[in-house]
């Protein structure tokens, strides 16, 4: 158990993160391959991403480089997952060059006591050993995870509604309770569960960046050193229902059943966020008949759900927003 310690200046510095992370999204994407926990919910990704790995012929670099740097339920060095990472891969990536050789050098000896590391690792601290780590990495992410982002972004996007009507309706109290059943809220501490053992933290005035994640399952994920500014990433899937799971793009061939005026008013009525009750009132319908709506919507992978306490948010898809966007009088007019 993590215990994070929050000061009012804490509270007021606490923010999530606008974006998925690509460095955070590398590390808890090889975490996949190394557990069976929550594989039904990637079921589609597994089944691609080794098939993509071979056809870039990355299979060798996942063994030998990439799994032995990042393992699961254990310490990995932290300047792989930069703080400059939710500014972009440009951003991080430089974060990663310029880490001082140093802090590189103790981060592997701190991994080769922890799992153990391959002999090559101390070559990190060369700045050419590095800059080949990093084509790596992002040659793995242009390979298995930049094909998924519609669904990545779909799920971020999701989650991002309900924090942000945590916040609105609740203020930072709200926002942090929101993160059961992973994360704890007893102000003034944050407890959560994650691998590393019993410890507290101490913000001390640096405020907490959440940072959501689509593949990161199951226990939150901090950064490791204290020192550093303190990072907790998080599952926005853990706990989903399967069936509200974004589905895979074949369903798009669903499209041909979702027709009708009550459907096109759920889409755009979902368009900022709304729980099915909202989509009845604002559609005039009853709350059921929303739900075989949203249950439509949802096969044909225009609009994705999340629970949240007793109510189901629905929000938009990248599909389902595109679709909103195309049929809309500003952009009808254009045409």
């Amino acid at each position: 158990m993590l215990r994070i310690h929050f000061t009012d200046v804490d509270l007021a510095r606490t923010r999530v993160a606008a974006a998925a992370d690509p460095f955070w999204e590398i590390a808890s994407s090889l975490h996949r391959f190394q557990t069976r926990r929550g594989r039904w919910a990637y079921a589609e990704w597994h089944r691609t991403a080794r098939s993509h790995l071979r056809e870039h012929r990355l299979d060798k670099a996942l063994r030998g480089i990439l799994l032995p740097l990042f393992p699961r339920a254990a310490y990995f060095p932290d300047f792989l997952t930069p703080l400059a990472g939710c500014g972009g891969w440009d951003a991080g990536a430089d974060a990663i060059m310029s880490t001082p050789a140093p802090q590189v050098l103790q981060e592997v000896q701190a991994l080769g006591q922890a799992s153990g590391a391959p002999a090559w690792t101390p070559r990190l601290t060369e700045t050419e050993t590095r800059a080949e780590l990093v084509q790596v990495m992002r040659a793995y992410y242009n390979a298995v995870i930049a094909p998924h982002s519609d669904r990545v972004q779909a799920s971020l996007e999701a989650d991002r509604c309900l924090r942000v009507r945590a916040l609105l309706t609740g203020g930072i109290d709200g926002l942090l309770q929101s993160l059961r059943p992973a994360m704890h809220w007893q102000p003034p501490v944050l407890h959560v569960d994650t691998y590393g053992g019993d410890r507290d933290l101490h913000l001390a005035g640096r405020g907490l960046l959440l940072v959501p994640s689509y593949f990161c399952w199951g226990l939150p994920v901090p950064i490791a050193d204290p020192a550093l500014p303190p990072v907790v990433v998080y599952s926005v899937l853990d706990g989903v229902p399967s069936c509200e799971q974004p589905l895979a793009p074949t369903a798009v061939s669903a499209l041909a059943g979702v027709v009708g005026r009550s459907r096109a008013a759920i889409l755009r009525a979902t368009a900022a966020g709304a729980t099915t009750g909202e989509l009845a009132r604002a559609v005039g319908i009853s709350a059921s008949a929303a739900a075989q709506h949203t249950s439509a919507l949802r096969d044909a992978g225009l609009i994705s759900s999340r629970r949240a306490a007793n109510t189901v948010l629905h929000t938009l898809t990248p599909l389902g927003a595109a679709l909103v966007q195309a049929n809309s009088p500003e952009h009808t007019r254009a045409r």
